[in-house]
């Protein structure tokens, strides 16, 4: 890939294919993917991107998701006319978790297969990436230019609490102790960059509804009752809206401590989870929003039928300019079910970096 004045990251996520699939036949990641080359058919416009984020949630399925669904996510990717499958880097989401029983991840590690184990499944070929991964599937990180991606997948797998039982998405986001002290020793020794952290889940109160319990409304006798996310009891529900596991440890809260003692380590989280419009701020919060000197950024979803009660399908396009230290943050939707079809002015925001961005 040539060196040009601007790098434009396109951050997208919760695609739900099986979900929109079938609910309308939706192609929920292709059409959003035919939608940026060519423009939608709706009026928006299309737009240039360098790569692509999908942070997890490929999978719409409330049970393990099978074989069938994967190769659909495949063929959703092979969409795109102007970017190789390799343009496209993955984190794993809560939906898309292996069940109890199940060799650990097993349907993400063939069938999304960001470090290229499987490309007979996959069709990837990691040493077409045009920015190469150091790492394993389950962390893994990559550079372009002064930006460091730190790419952490759910491990929402294995049985409750920490992992989804035979049926349900169990929303409570989960990483492996070894991910957070990975993650702890690349920032620790990443000084020099503007580190971007991504994860499926946000960290507890930073954007919209991430809070103990706000991802549900109680009904009228003082129930739970699904609103955002699925409402499992056993399922650790008062962490279903955030990042609530480490290392098995419930409401371990280790990466908001370390950015509370350490204001300024990383510039910007990314993650998804929650589906909602651009203008919702639930919890006294929006899509983005600052903490401990860090941007934190819901990407939100691409699907429109999963979580219909909340869903608006939107991603986000972040925009780095050669020796700016800002960055501008787009809002582009997919549909017309809340505003006009393209870009969301309301919800452009230009947020600043530690440093410059230099290729």
């Amino acid at each position: 890939m040539t060196s040009h004045p601007q790098f434009r990251l396109w951050a997208a996520a919760c695609s739900h294919v099986g979900t929109d699939l079938r609910a309308s036949g939706r192609r929920s990641l292709a059409e959003a993917i035919r939608q940026s080359e060519e423009g939608g058919s709706e009026g928006g416009p299309p737009f240039d991107w360098d790569i692509a984020l999908h942070l997890g949630d490929l999978s719409g399925s409330q049970t393990p998701p099978q074989d069938e669904e994967g190769r659909e996510v495949v063929r959703q990717f092979a969409a795109s006319r102007q970017h190789p499958r390799e343009h496209f880097y993955n984190v794993a989401g809560n939906h898309d978790a292996s069940g109890p029983g199940e060799p650990s991840q097993w349907w993400f590690r063939q069938w999304v297969d960001p470090t290229g184990e499987h490309p007979t499944y996959s069709g990837l070929d990691p040493t077409r990436r045009p920015y190469p991964i150091q790492g394993t599937w389950e962390r893994y990180s990559f550079r372009v230019g002064n930006l460091l991606f730190l790419m952490m997948s759910d491990r929402n797998d294995g049985g409750p609490p920490v992992g989804r039982g035979p049926r349900g998405g169990y929303p409570a986001g989960a990483v492996t102790h070894e991910t957070f002290e990975w993650w702890r020793r690349m920032v620790e020794g990443n000084r020099d960059a503007i580190i971007i952290s991504t994860h499926h889940h946000m960290l507890r109160e930073t954007t919209v509804a991430s809070g103990p319990w706000e991802g549900f409304l109680k009904d009228e006798k003082g129930h739970w009752q699904s609103h955002y996310h699925g409402y499992f009891p056993d399922g650790a529900p008062e962490g279903a809206s955030y990042l609530y596991f480490v290392g098995g440890q419930p409401n371990a809260h280790v990466f908001e401590n370390y950015l509370a003692q350490n204001p300024g380590a990383i510039d910007l989280w990314l993650g998804a989870h929650t589906h909602t419009n651009p203008d919702d701020c639930t919890g006294g919060r929006s899509h983005i929003e600052r903490k401990w000197d860090v941007t934190f950024i819901n990407v939100a979803a691409l699907s429109r039928h999963h979580g219909h009660k909340t869903t608006v399908p939107l991603s986000r396009l972040l925009t780095f300019v050669e020796g700016s230290s800002e960055v501008q943050v787009q809002c582009y939707l997919h549909s017309s079910d809340y505003a006009p079809q393209g870009w969301y002015e309301r919800a452009e925001r230009t947020v600043r970096l530690t440093k410059s961005f230099q290729y």
